[in-house]
Formats: structure tokens, sequence, C-alpha cells
């Protein structure tokens, strides 16, 4: 299952649809008339990126705006007239259609404008697991990933996606772990169709639950900012201070600035900012993204001191409710490690999000085609040698 489609089918005709470029005007004019796209997928996240040229492409019938995505352009060091053309999570076609019929007219765009290879990353699934097979998983000493474990459901259309790309010399750029240097492969998400906020608290664990009722008791008071730069400052401080904890590399304020300015501008809807305080202080906050029916938890953050308040499970559950309200099919938790050993520290982060209910997904990852050989073995061997 991919991104949510719209009313209107986007379904090429007998031939194959044409690519061009198109306004950010209308690139969002498409976006709105789907039900559910990646917010990576906008024009605005090409303004967010500012290290990256991007442009948005659309696939025409005719006159008739058929598919569109948002490419990065990233030029070759010491060659800047190529580029490795990105498209995160995206494009926006159907993929339950002819692959050929979109892609192979993007590459030949692409190339006669300058790109060394495409990159992809399609919102196409090919595996889920429920919470319940998450945790047997996790129990059995027997299964180290979740692809040891059985009874899955996988996607015949996910399927014969990654049989197309496997087939059209398509190159697989997602590691065993899931975390590549694109977007995870492995995700956890939450399904709220047709359910109520009773029915999704019910389907978390005894933890998350008493963690909610915890803060509640502990007087945590939640709110979606309103002071602007204020509060962004605020969060990226507590932000800094999670990074330092936890061990990874924190984003620079400036970024979180543009992120929020572009997304805002796009729709004043698309991105809030949660925080949740007591007695004063911050204990946690936390970003949501949404477009269309598809809520993204995008970043977090909380404090030492104040974790036994359980500020960070308010906050979830507070953009869980918000999620519903708004109508989302799907809230997103993001990624995940596919490991299942209790040995691997990553698995704590499975744990963490399997108490929330939902479900795992595994996508069919980040994808390479090479259109000029040479200079993407040159590239490829430069990102080796920085380590990507």
């Amino acid at each position: 299952m991919s991104f949510n489609p719209s009313s209107e089918p986007m379904r090429p005709a007998a031939r194959n649809p044409v690519v061009r470029p198109i306004s950010a005007a209308e690139h969002m004019a498409f976006v709105r008339a789907q039900r559910s796209v990646s917010f990576l997928q906008t024009p605005a996240w090409g303004r967010v990126k500012t290290e990256w040229r991007s442009e948005s492409l659309g696939w025409f019938e005719g006159r008739r705006l058929v598919g569109a995505g948002l490419v990065l352009h990233r030029p070759v060091p010491r060659l800047d007239r190529f580029t490795l053309a990105y498209l995160p999570e995206g494009p926006v076609i159907d993929w339950s259609g002819e692959i050929g019929a979109w892609l192979d007219p993007l590459a030949i765009h692409l190339k006669a404008h300058g790109a060394f290879a495409i990159r992809l990353g399609p919102p196409v699934r090919t595996h889920t697991w429920s919470a319940a097979q998450v945790k047997e998983g996790i129990a059995d000493p027997g299964s180290k990933r979740l692809t040891d474990i059985s009874g899955h459901w996988a996607d015949p259309v996910g399927a014969r996606v990654a049989s197309w790309f496997r087939d059209a010399s398509w190159l697989p750029q997602s590691p065993e772990d899931g975390f590549g240097v694109g977007h995870p492969q492995f995700k956890y998400e939450i399904p709220m169709v047709g359910r109520t906020e009773d029915e999704l608290l019910r389907g978390m664990n005894q933890q998350w639950r008493r963690n909610i009722k915890k803060a509640a008791k502990e007087g945590v008071e939640v709110t979606v900012s309103d002071r602007g730069p204020e509060d962004l400052k605020a969060f990226h401080d507590l932000y800094v201070h999670t990074a330092e904890r936890d061990h990874f590399t924190p984003r620079p304020l400036r970024y979180f600035e543009t992120m929020f300015a572009a997304l805002s501008a796009e729709d004043p809807e698309r991105i809030k900012l949660y925080l949740a305080r007591h007695q004063g202080d911050l204990a946690a906050a936390t970003l949501l993204v949404r477009v269309g029916t598809h809520a993204v938890y995008a970043y977090g953050a909380s404090s030492t001191a104040k974790r036994e308040v359980r500020g960070s499970n308010a906050c979830q559950w507070a953009m869980i409710r918000d999620s519903l309200a708004a109508g989302c099919d799907v809230y997103d938790l993001r990624g995940i490690t596919p490991t299942l050993d209790a040995d691997d520290p990553h698995v704590g982060l499975v744990q963490f999000k399997v108490g929330t209910g939902g479900q795992a997904m595994r996508y069919i990852g980040e994808w390479d085609l090479p259109l000029r050989p040479m200079v993407y073995r040159a590239f490829d061997l430069y990102m080796r040698r920085r380590g990507r």
C-alpha cells in the first residue's frame, strides 16, 4: 500500500505520460487533490533543504496533470554540471500501475537536464507486522529481526514494484539495519480509520496507558505553541540536551526556523510544536507535520530531570488525539530498525513505539538508477570515503 491516491486516479494512458517542470502552485494544487502525500514531496520541503537545488516535475496526459514529484538536486564535487536527482518518499504517482510508463520518461527528462543518477524512495510498503507479532518476536530468542517473524501481511503491489526495480537494473540503497543515507525503510504507524480515542488508548500497552495517566496526575500540561521563535528556541535547547544524552548529532536552530517558516507558509496547519510543561519547566517537546490525512511525528525532545513525569507520552497522546480529530488515516511514528535482538541497543526504540499499538511496516526502500555510470561510480566512491 502506498500513500492514498486522490479520487481522480493517477493512471497513465496507453502512451507514456510526458514529464516536464511545473510551478510550485501547480504542484501544491496536485498535492491538495490527493488524500495523503509525504511532506517530503511538497514544494515547501525544497525550501527547507537549502543545500540542494529543488524543482517540481509533473507527469501529463495531454494537458492533464496526473502525477508530481519534488526533485532535490545534489551536485557532484568539482563537477557541478552533474547532479544526483533525489525524490524522497516519492514521486506521487500510481504505483499500482505500469511502473516503466512513469519512470522511463522521468529518467529521460532528468538525464537531459544533467542528472548523473536518480534516487527514489517510493512510498510503497511490502510487509506489515501487528503489534502483537512484534511483541512475540521480541520475546522469542530465535527471532532476531522483524523479517524472522512469520504470519505477517505481504503487499502484492509492493512485491511487484520491488521486482520491477530489480529487473530494471536499479540499485538498492537500504542497508540491513533499515537506516541508510536517506529515509528509513522500516517504520511504525498507527492506523486511525474508523477508530475512536478510547479504541486507540485501549490499543496501547499497559505501560503507555499508565504513563499517560501519570502525566495527567502529575499536572503535566501540553499546549500547541503560539509564541513562535521563543518556543522554538526552547524546543531546540531541549533537543540539544536530548542529543547529548542519547549520542546523536543535533540539527542547528536555523534548520528548524527554516522548516517552520517554509511549511507554515505553504499551509498554516502543516507543522505544529507541542510543549509539555511541568511546574513551569519544559519536560518534553515534539513536532507534528501533517499533509492531508497523513500525520507524522517528526522530532522529539525530553528533559532528563523531568523524565518521571512522562511528558513525552503526554505529547504523543496529544498529537495522536489531534490527528484523529483532524480526520487523519494514519499517525506515523517514523523510523525503526528491524532488530528484535534484546542485546541490540536499538530494540528499545522498537519497544517504545510498539507500546502505542499500531503496526510495523517495511517499505521497498531507496533505489538508484545510474544515468552516467562513470560519474555515478566517482560519486559513490567520494561518498564512501567521507562516510556518506
